[in-house]
């Protein structure tokens, strides 16, 4: 007996509705099982430090550590300890930020970050990333993560905020990487707020910010910029640098004091930002300032010194080309040493009352470090103390430097929070592919609405058709990597029975736009606007068929029971798929390797043997057999079908004719979508059109031919009785 598949999908009595059974008893599958699974499922929270600190040692964290000391009262914060001291705090990111990636689930990562504020070391312990269970080495994963270590909190928050200092992003896990990367910024900067640590006050993720006002230019004495704090001083007396040495615990630098008056200046010095229009204008004079500023580059920054006493902040070894020793300027980002091409001399000051100093020197911050003129920083002074002839004690005195508010404009940051500003981030940085993709939807849109338009045009079609194709393999999904998963369908199906969440799925701009395109064209038109036009790897099987018939490979033609069976292949891997979802989401995504796509298009062919020759094998049956794969074997065009049965429109026309006196659309269709009868079977065509263009061919349809050749012999007779009567001429011999 000859069971039709179409049959099979509609119940009798819901015909009229257009709603398919198989929808029916996969929507009541769902809601039966899901509830089940939620009831036997824990509630969603924040995963304790506790059930994963045992997953590394103390050292991996925070290097030196030996052990581990005691654990915060809400559990989510553990000293680390060298010996006796306390050498950091070690943490779980998903227990202080949004931590889902690409599964649902959460991506659980311990940190650890040493009393400086700088994260030591980091260690992915435990999560279900699809791409990383099968696809991406865990290694590149950890070299990733390895890459966030040595970073003070300061430069996480500038990242975390979309600034520079961004890690190298992983090709085929984007969006796994880039939710592990926000998560340690994030978690880091909490971490280093609730301990105090330095540089937290700048992760503050709703922070206003300072930054040099460049309108101030108001020309002022010494005596003002002093006073405002424009210029700040550091005096140290011969008896206070005695006593630093003594106090340092060198008893050879203490036995050789500095001789002479105690209260004399030992060093006496001054420094100022001079890159400020105002101090420098006033401190450098009107020909001084345009002078150094054509010496720095746009953006560049410059520090006045000034100094005076016994001890010079120069020092006798300094040598042209040579580096200067004694002096060195910190901020939270670093610290910086100036050279000899970063230096000029300046004999004297231009401000009014302005005392005589024997050196003065301006220091151009280099270019290639960060630095921030509006935050504070500090000038460090070593002193040197001679013991011996190749032996020195050192001590250091610092400067500090805070920009006073006249020459600063706050900027007010808007309100950020951890759970949207990944997402949002990832969308505004691919405004470019975005808007790519809209435009080649909106063009694909257009086609379709207008397609008895388009479809009496062969040419245009190839043509159309083939650079589509072309565009979804290469731009959509070797580039971008956005190919369409049945693992999508499945995480989604987790979501909603347990912890939907809106941000898991935006974190993908393009996938979650394709996604929104493909469920607005399954009430349109069914799966196929995106199974056949959008799809990156059905691109690749159809630009294969293309390549094996130029070069003659001849097609095989599936016998129609044997076809029309196993089509049902399909949907038997997808609800089977969907069973174990409800059971385990990352077994049934390991079982979703049936799917080749990670292999052929995410990961480029770049896999273990056994995937790449599955891919290829499949690959190779579509050249005798053309979209092979997407026939009989792919779930997420079954996943795609059950829902398509419920669209509004039948734009594909028939005649009669077709399928009875006519049945070349059948033959030519590609993936043979069209019954032996005539009817096309909504749930496998993939809308290419071709069956279109023969309906709209004058020459190409015999039902279009002889509907043609009937007419012409309809006005052929009517023209004849219409004709009147041809008079003869009358006999010659008349």
């Amino acid at each position: 007996m000859n069971i039709k598949l179409d049959k099979f999908l509609y119940c009798e009595p819901l015909k009229k509705m257009n709603l398919g059974c198989v929808a029916h008893v996969v929507s009541a599958f769902i809601l039966t099982f899901g509830f089940i699974f939620s009831c036997l499922t824990e509630a969603s929270a924040a995963v304790l430090l506790s059930g994963f600190v045992d997953k590394a040692r103390p050292a991996e964290l925070v290097p030196g550590a030996t052990r581990y000391g005691t654990v915060d009262p809400d559990g989510r914060i553990i000293e680390v300890f060298a010996g006796d001291k306390l050498a950091g705090y070690a943490f779980l990111t998903s227990d202080h930020s949004n931590t889902t990636g690409y599964s649902g689930k959460p991506i659980h990562v311990l940190v650890g970050l040493d009393l400086a504020g700088v994260v030591t070391g980091a260690k992915l312990v435990d999560h279900k990333e699809p791409i990383v269970l099968i696809g991406i080495p865990v290694a590149k994963i950890a070299g990733f993560i390895q890459g966030y270590v040595g970073r003070n909190v300061g430069a996480l928050a500038k990242a975390a905020a979309g600034g520079p200092g961004g890690v190298d992003i992983v090709s085929g896990a984007t969006v796994t990487v880039m939710v592990i990367g926000d998560s340690i910024s994030r978690s880091a900067m909490k971490v280093a707020r609730l301990k105090h640590l330095p540089g937290a006050e700048q992760s503050a993720e709703s922070a206003d910010k300072r930054v040099l006002d460049e309108s101030v230019r108001t020309v002022s004495d010494w005596q003002t910029l002093v006073g405002e704090g424009a210029i700040r001083r550091l005096h140290v007396t011969v008896d206070e640098v005695n006593r630093a040495f003594a106090a340092s615990g060198n008893a050879g630098a203490a036995s050789r004091p500095e001789s002479g008056n105690g209260d004399d200046a030992f060093v006496e010095l001054y420094a100022a930002l001079v890159s400020q229009p105002a101090i420098g204008l006033s401190l450098l004079g009107e020909a001084g300032w345009n002078t150094l500023q054509q010496r720095l580059k746009p953006g560049q920054q410059a520090i006045i010194v000034m100094g005076g006493g016994r001890y010079s902040f120069k020092g006798s070894g300094y040598v042209r080309g040579g580096i200067f020793d004694r002096v060195e300027l910190s901020q939270e980002s670093g610290t910086i040493r100036f050279r000899d091409r970063h230096h000029e001399r300046l004999a004297e000051l231009a401000a009014a009352g302005a005392p005589q100093f024997p050196e003065i020197s301006i220091f151009a911050i280099p270019e290639e470090v960060e630095f921030d003129p509006a935050r504070d920083w500090t000038l460090r002074l070593l002193v040197q103390r001679q013991l011996a002839a190749l032996d020195k004690a050192f001590l250091t005195f610092d400067l500090g430097y805070t920009l006073p508010d006249r020459f600063v404009r706050v900027e007010k940051a808007a309100p950020v929070t951890s759970e949207n500003a990944l997402w949002q981030r990832i969308w505004q940085e691919r405004t470019v592919s975005i808007a790519v993709l809209m435009v080649a939807i909106a063009v694909l849109t257009g086609l379709f609405f207008f397609q008895d338009w388009f479809v009496r045009r062969p040419r245009l079609v190839t043509g159309v058709r083939f650079a589509f194709l072309v565009f979804s393999l290469v731009w959509l999904g070797w580039w971008s990597s956005a190919q369409l998963s049945v693992v999508n369908v499945l995480t989604l199906a987790h979501a909603v029975v347990t912890d939907f969440r809106w941000d898991y799925f935006l974190m993908d701009p393009l996938v979650f736009i394709l996604w929104g395109a493909v469920a607005a064209a399954l009430l349109f038109w069914g799966r196929g606007p995106f199974c056949g036009w959008l799809c990156p790897f059905g691109s690749l099987q159809e630009l294969a068929a293309m390549a094996a018939r130029r070069l003659g490979i001849r097609q095989v033609t599936v016998p129609w029971g044997l076809h029309e069976r196993l089509w049902s292949l399909k949907y038997v891997i997808f609800l089977g798929l969907l069973a174990v979802s409800l059971y385990s989401v990352a077994e049934a995504e390991r079982l979703a390797e049936i799917e080749p796509f990670k292999t052929a298009i995410v990961l480029h062919f770049l896999r273990d043997w056994w995937f790449v020759l599955f891919a290829v094998a499949l690959l190779a049956a579509g050249l005798f057999i053309e979209r092979f794969f997407c026939r009989y074997l792919c779930p997420l065009g079954a996943a795609l079908a059950i829902p398509g049965r419920l669209r509004m429109f039948n734009w594909l026309k028939r005649y009669r004719e077709c399928g009875a006196s006519c049945r070349r659309c059948g033959v030519e269709c590609p993936i043979q979508a069209i019954h032996p009868e005539g009817a096309i079977n909504p749930n496998e065509c993939i809308y290419c059109m071709h069956c279109q263009v023969l309906y709209s061919h004058d020459q190409h349809c015999p039902v279009r031919l002889v509907k043609a050749r009937k007419k012409r012999a309809v006005r052929s007779a009517d023209a004849d009785v219409r004709k009147p009567a041809e008079v003869l001429p009358p006999p010659a011999n008349f």
